[in-house]
């Protein structure tokens, strides 16, 4: 069985929202580029896979029919906005789309088939904004919730962890999953109150989902230090008992120092030792069965390296790269203890912490 597939189609580029925008096609380039560098693709450990374009009743479980066809009309009009601020369509976004589920639930299939151990989707657009009936902050469809859907109804998996560690709130993927007990969502992220509203250490799920839904979110300019601890003291345990079948990440790298849409201070190092964590747990859980999915990430200097060294990470490769590791002021670390001791005893109800 070969280590790692990646998911990737040169027409991921083909989705356009327009000169300036942070989420540009560029983004792959970078990683592309970088990936080739590092010489992991020779070595046979990582092998890039294309992708098959996802039919819109694929989509169905998770979106309304009414969102499908907006994103669809509005991109074969030629494009336009989609909600009151940034996310653009083009001519060619709808399809792209649909390539991006679909490289997305490909990725899946190949790890439930024990082709590949485990998999990342280098996929465009992004997804987790994305509800049941709008497309949000550069989203048009969600990408892992359609795939989380997937290996519930079509692989009668009962237990699914989505983690987010994209710097934004991933809004849409809560809501869709917010009333079951089937997918335990968590996401850590930088103070949602500007954007995208939700993420709160109070929303925790409702109904059969009550207490499946984890939210940590940090204040602004967080580090590496305060980070992991989070990641040790509420992601780990709580994981180590939900005892998922799968794991799917939304893998956001705009938690970076210099990114410029994010809002936390993490370095390439601090990326790389939570992948650790979040893999060592997917050998404890379920065999290993991981799928990453881009989300965001926006430094075209440091969006590539990163994404390799987790690539490499994966596949039990090694790949060097060099960053520092900023130090949170010590009222931004006073908040975070408050913050994370918070979110402990709102999950002490429902989780031995």
């Amino acid at each position: 069985m070969s280590k790692t597939a990646i998911i990737y189609s040169p027409k991921y580029f083909d989705h356009n929202p327009g000169q300036g925008h942070p989420e540009s096609p560029k983004r792959l380039r970078v990683i592309l580029d970088e990936l080739n560098r590092s010489g992991l693709l020779e070595k046979g450990n990582c092998i890039l896979v294309k992708p098959k374009s996802a039919k819109t009743k694929e989509l169905e479980p998770v979106h309304e029919s009414d969102h499908i066809q907006l994103v669809k009309e509005v991109s074969e009009r030629g494009g336009g906005l989609l909600d009151l601020g940034d996310t653009v369509v083009g001519p060619r976004s709808f399809k792209v789309a649909l390539l991006a589920v679909g490289g997305t639930l490909r990725a899946v299939n190949l790890v439930m088939a024990r082709k590949f151990h485990n998999a990342f989707a280098l996929v465009r657009p992004p997804g987790h904004h994305a509800g049941r009936y709008y497309a949000m902050g550069f989203c048009l469809f969600n990408n892992v919730a359609i795939a989380a859907s997937h290996l519930i109804e079509d692989f009668n998996i009962n237990r699914v962890l989505i983690l987010d560690v994209d710097s934004h709130h991933g809004n849409g993927t809560q809501e869709i999953f917010y009333e079951t007990k089937k997918v335990l969502y968590i996401s850590l992220h930088h103070d949602p109150r500007g954007f995208p509203g939700t993420g709160f250490v109070d929303e925790i799920g409702k109904g059969k989902g009550l207490g499946f839904n984890v939210n940590i979110p940090f204040p602004f300019r967080v580090d590496d230090q305060i980070y992991l601890k989070a990641v040790d003291q509420i992601v780990i345990p709580i994981v180590s008992q939900f005892r998922p079948q799968f794991i799917l990440v939304s893998a956001g790298f705009d938690g970076h120092h210099t990114d410029p849409v994010g809002g936390l201070s993490l370095s390439a190092s601090g990326y790389l030792k939570t992948f650790r964590r979040i893999l060592k747990l997917a050998s404890k859980c379920c065999e290993g069965k991981l799928v990453a999915v881009l989300e965001g990430g926006y430094n075209l200097n440091f969006l590539g390296g990163i994404v390799t060294a987790v690539v490499a990470e994966m596949a039990g490769a090694t790949y060097s790269i060099h960053d520092k590791s900023p130090v949170a002021s010590s009222s931004t670390r006073k908040q975070a203890e408050n913050l994370i001791r918070t979110v402990r005893n709102t999950q002490s109800a429902f989780w031995n912490l």
